[in-house]
């Protein structure tokens, strides 16, 4: 089985091949879960900020998808 070097606190240990890919595989699940959590965020708080700068809430009209016929418009 090959060997393959990975970093663990700033030294380089040799490692099997498999235990190197399932190191590797740790970080970048970290990563893009760190990744995903970040934009989140940022969507989320950027909605907060546009709430914020018109100063209203887009509210749909109480009539949509009913006929002009439908008894909660008259």
């Amino acid at each position: 089985m090959s060997k393959q070097v990975i970093t663990v606190d700033g030294e380089d240990k040799l490692v099997r091949e498999d235990t190197a890919k399932a190191f590797r595989g740790v970080h970048w699940a970290l990563l893009s879960i760190a990744a995903i959590i970040l934009i989140t965020a940022l969507l989320f708080l950027g909605g907060f900020l546009k709430l914020t700068s018109d100063g209203k809430i887009d509210d749909q009209p109480t009539g949509i998808g009913r006929g002009p016929d439908h008894p909660a418009n008259r």
